[in-house]
């Protein structure tokens, strides 16, 4: 692909070997095709001619910029006669109404309007997406590989316009694609319209049949990062820019979600350095999906729009620091203490239980399900890394359903423990000395709360240092390594003080604050379990306006989540209750 730059513009072209090739017309004659290459053509014309008479009428500052324009119109005359039929007379008629107007210099508010009327006019005749840009999120990976097959002759690897066939191309010479002020002038969208629909009067063709639409958003995507050095990153933010921009032009919840979608592709990134911005964003995409959902105006849309690409800008200099060794160090040490001590607190308490129960043989069950988890979380990472290539939503699937099955396991586990603080029940508990009551079903339940524990921060963590470590140059890697060291010190002193002073503690107490403990976490990974698969589209989000958001505790604005902790509450209430009621009476004396 080369892109052309005449004064502050790109025209692409894929490459010097099609570059004669035959005009649009000719190539696809269906009538949704050519209803898209019309309306994709009269919008660019507009944007065009108000670059070339940005002021008054009569004014033409970039002449070049208007013969742009004209040419444009041009080439969308020619498919006409492919267009609907009821579409053809009105279309052709807007056509030439426009060229009177590029003709006589009129005001660029005049040439907008007509074009407007021009492309609605197709739309409503045509029966189909008029821009239907593809669904899923460019891939940065794709579009650095398309660009080096089409492009890299012509423009160079780093897109300076320098390539080996950059002085063989008849025309205006490739591009300098690394210059903000000339790329600025361009949108994504019309990127990806000019590599669809060619440009008339050039060396550009349609690119519409030869690249599907998927490596076409790709390469789209990825030309827009060149200004920024080809950064994947810098080419995910744009996206997600780009699709919330749309979102909120058409008051669309869907919109919304796939933009969160691009923006889970640094998200693991994000949290790694900022979690506490990575979670403020995910409010504020979901307040913004959940109002244009529910019709919210203009105004209301906009505010949150503002406020999300205020922290998606200072997301994104976080992402694109490299950091110093230092910072690095301080970011990998407390990414290990952050992620492991949910983990370890649940694993040290129930080896403190099992201790203080008299069935300290039984640890190694527990110690056998941590090590599992660490292990299943290695295999899962590098499954989602290199084998299956799992996507951000699906990656919040498999989060979400782990978590939910740990809800399940924990408050089993946690009302199990809880019901034999009960005084009667704690007696005959005593008297066993919890060894015989420890059943292999128990002694499963237990591993399986250890195991779950690991594994759910597991494989996570792992992908967080994998992009920690990708951001750090090679000089960097110690401090991280370093501060993974600090941080499992960190866990390892934590675990060993849970068991010397949990040992100490009076037995009934230790049981109550363990029980809680378990049940506590169950209340916790029930919000994030549901905020995972909601995060994924497979539940549906109604925001409660008003409400707190307090990830800490698991408890998110959400009628979905906080109903399933209601449930756990109120099976928590009725267990402990109908525990009590099926005390036996004590007996009378005297």
């Amino acid at each position: 692909m080369r892109i052309i730059l005449i004064r502050r513009k790109l025209i692409p072209c894929l490459s010097f070997v099609v570059c004669f090739a035959a005009p649009l017309a000719g190539q696809a004659t269906d009538s949704l095709s050519a209803a898209r290459r019309v309306v994709a053509a009269v919008s660019l014309a507009a944007k065009e001619y108000r670059i070339g008479v940005p002021g008054a009428p009569g004014r033409v500052t970039v002449a070049e910029e208007v013969d742009e324009a004209r040419q444009f119109i041009e080439q969308a005359r020619f498919d006409v006669p492919f267009l609907p039929r009821a579409a053809r007379a009105a279309t052709d008629s807007g056509l030439k109404q426009l060229l009177a107007l590029i003709k006589a210099a009129a005001a660029a508010d005049s040439v907008d309007r007509v074009a407007q009327d021009v492309g609605e006019r197709i739309a409503r005749s045509a029966g189909g997406a008029i821009v239907p840009l593809p669904a899923r999120p460019p891939s940065p990976a794709r579009g650095a590989q398309v660009y080096r097959e089409q492009c890299a002759n012509c423009h160079g690897d780093q897109g300076r316009g320098d390539g080996p066939k950059a002085h063989t191309v008849e025309g205006p010479p490739p591009a300098d694609l690394t210059d903000p002020a000339a790329m600025s002038q361009l949108s994504l969208v019309d990127i990806y319209r000019k590599v669809t629909i060619g440009v008339a009067g050039t060396a550009m063709p349609q690119f519409e049949e030869a690249l599907p639409d998927s490596d076409r958003w790709a390469v789209s995507a990825y030309t827009a990062t060149l200004q920024f050095g080809g950064s994947a990153t810098a080419g995910v933010f744009t996206t997600v820019r780009h699709q919330l921009d749309s979102a909120v032009a058409a008051r669309s919840d869907r919109l919304v979600f796939s933009a969160y979608l691009t923006f889970e592709q640094v998200e693991t990134d994000l949290r790694a350095r900022n979690p506490g911005l990575t979670t403020r964003l995910e409010g504020e995409f979901a307040r913004l999906q959940a109002r244009a959902a529910t019709g919210a105006d203009g105004a209301e849309l906009e505010a949150l729009h503002r406020a999300l690409l205020a922290d998606l800008e200072r997301a994104e200099r976080i992402v694109s620091d490299r950091g110093s060794g230092a910072n690095l160090l301080v970011q990998s040490l407390m990414l290990m203490v952050r992620e492991g001590f949910e983990a370890i607190l649940i694993v040290g308490a129930l080896m403190t239980f099992l201790g203080k129960a008299g069935a300290a043989d039984r640890r190694h069950e527990v110690a056998r399900g941590a090590w599992l988890a660490v292990a299943a979380s290695v295999v899962t990472a590098v499954a989602i890394e290199l084998l299956f290539h799992v996507t951000a939503g699906q990656r919040e699937v498999l989060e979400g359903i782990t978590m939910l099955v740990a809800v399940a396991v924990l408050f089993y586990v946690s009302y199990w423990v809880l019901s034999k603080i009960e005084a009667d029940r704690w007696n005959a508990f005593l008297k066993s000395k919890m060894h015989d009551a420890l059943t292999s079903e128990s002694g499963l339940a237990l591993a399986s709360v250890a195991f779950l524990a690991v594994y759910r921060e597991g494989f996570e963590t792992i992908l967080f240092y994998k992009a920690l470590l990708s951001s750090a140059g090679s000089g960097e890697v110690g401090a991280v390594l370093a501060g993974i060291a600090l941080g499992a010190a960190v866990l390892v002193i934590l675990y060993v003080a849970i068991n010397r002073y949990g040992m100490r503690l009076p037995m009934k107490p230790f049981f109550a604050v363990t029980g809680a403990l378990l049940y506590y976490m169950a209340f916790v990974f029930a919000g994030q379990g549901v905020k995972d698969l909601q995060e994924a589209g497979l539940v549906g989000l109604t925001v409660l306006e008003g409400w707190p958001r307090w990830p800490q505790l698991g408890i998110y604005p959400t009628v979905q989540s906080l109903a399933l902790q209601g449930v756990l509450v109120v099976l928590l209430v009725f267990g402990l209750a109908w525990s009590r009621l099926r005390r036996p009476p004590a007996p009378l004396h005297g």
